[in-house]
């Protein structure tokens, strides 16, 4: 129960109406003031405080006030004797609920794997889920101590179904594979100096990638090859939500590779496998974010450059549109005139070369300019980078919208040489 309450929420949630007001009857002195404390506390959290002291005071006071009592009486309330007993089962007769079973606790645990765990392994989300599940059901809960035991022992018969049911989903190809990966990340954890760059460690595995670069594109690549070549099943954790498997992942990543040699096999061939296929999606965001950061590095250096060349070379022409005007009318009211005698009068040379120069650096030829930097930037450097994330990456789209891209993408594929691509 919250510890502060204001004046309306008091008035909403702990006013006794009559009927409630007669279950208190011609009790006296500290029993009247504990029954009713317990009754409304009970009311609104649907179970009976664990000690004495989890009711504010300001909520004491408040129904005291009611019952004509004196709220300094509720601490002479006896916690642990015959008194607060019957009362309790006063109250729950009250509300129609009843005490627990070791049956409900079996229940609820069957309930909490088939409809919870299924969504969520946090302890405090899991807790409030329980009460309400018992509130629900009209059972008192038990103590926090229970509860608590209880969700664990949900938690691990959950993990044992979940880790026997994934073991089993994998193919005797995949588990060998996992098994001679893990041999290999941990031979070069213990031997970091090797001279295969191809060859990774399991420090590198969990490592994100470093800025947009030859080497941090490469790696990633490489990362998301190795990983793929376990053939893990595209669905198998499916159904099961991402923090779940984070859970997992994050347990994989902190523990010593030869502790979890040590698990039995379902244990041991779950926690892998949740770790690479989580790691195959990380590293797929990674490569997609690194080839958004190459495309907009190229394009804006293109820009830069072409806009650096410009400015060397330009003197920006100020009234364009008055110039224009000159010109045009300068043009109607002297049709047969001569040019430089019409003209240049009103706008000298100079100025028509300037312009003549503006429009050509901000028009169709500014593009295409910026275009042919792209090209000579592409060709030079990022050739060796863009090819190996398109091949390995598979793009799709059900939006008509994106389909020329994505065919122009599969062109490009498609028509790649192998000496663009970058050999690991």
């Amino acid at each position: 129960m919250k510890r502060n309450w204001e004046l309306d929420e008091l008035i909403e949630h702990f006013t006794f109406l009559p009927n409630e007001m007669q279950q208190i009857g011609n009790k006296s002195g500290e029993t009247r003031i504990g029954f009713a404390v317990l009754f409304k506390f009970f009311q609104n959290e649907a179970r009976f405080p664990t000690h004495k002291y989890e009711i504010p005071k300001a909520v004491i006071h408040y129904i005291a006030k009611q019952i004509d009592s004196r709220p300094e009486l509720y601490a002479q309330y006896d916690w642990n004797g015959r008194s607060i007993t019957y009362h309790r089962t006063q109250i729950r007769q009250f509300f129609g609920f009843r005490e627990d079973t070791v049956q409900d606790a079996q229940d609820m645990i069957y309930w909490l794997c088939r409809n919870v765990l299924y969504h969520t392994h946090e302890l405090q989300q899991i807790t409030e889920t329980v009460y309400r599940q018992f509130r629900k059901l009209r059972i008192v809960p038990p103590t926090p101590e229970r509860i608590e035991r209880l969700i664990r022992s949900a938690i691990r018969t959950h993990e044992e179904q979940f880790f026997q049911s994934t073991f089993q989903k994998l193919s005797v190809h995949s588990l060998a594979k996992l098994d001679s990966l893990v041999d290999s990340i941990s031979y070069l954890d213990d031997e970091p100096s090797s001279e295969d760059n191809s060859q990774l460690s399991f420090r590198e595995l969990k490592a994100d990638p470093g800025r947009p670069g030859l080497e941090s594109v490469l790696k990633e690549v490489n990362k998301l090859r190795t990983i793929r070549q376990l053939e893990l099943r595209e669905d198998l954790f499916k159904d099961i939500p991402h923090k779940v498997l984070k859970k997992y992942k994050q347990r994989v990543a902190t523990e010593d590779l030869r502790e979890l040699r040590r698990h039995p096999n379902p244990i041991r061939y779950t926690l892998l496998s949740s770790f690479f296929w989580l790691r195959s999606l990380e590293i797929t965001d990674n490569l997609i974010e690194l080839l958004i950061q190459i495309i907009h590095r190229i394009s804006v250096r293109a820009e830069r450059k072409v806009e650096k060349e410009i400015l060397n070379d330009l003197r920006k022409v100020n009234n364009k549109y008055g110039i224009l005007f000159n010109l045009a009318q300068a043009a109607i009211d002297n049709p047969e005139g001569v040019i430089r005698e019409v003209l240049y009068p009103i706008v000298n040379q100079q100025t028509l070369k300037d312009l003549v120069k503006e429009f050509k650096h901000t028009g169709p030829a500014y593009r295409e300019k910026i275009h042919t930097v792209i090209r000579a930037s592409y060709g030079s450097h990022y050739r060796r980078m863009v090819p190996e994330i398109l091949k390995i990456l598979n793009f799709r789209s059900n939006n008509e919208v994106h389909r020329p891209v994505i065919e122009a993408l599969k062109l490009i594929k498609n028509t790649q040489k192998p000496a663009f691509i970058t050999s690991q």
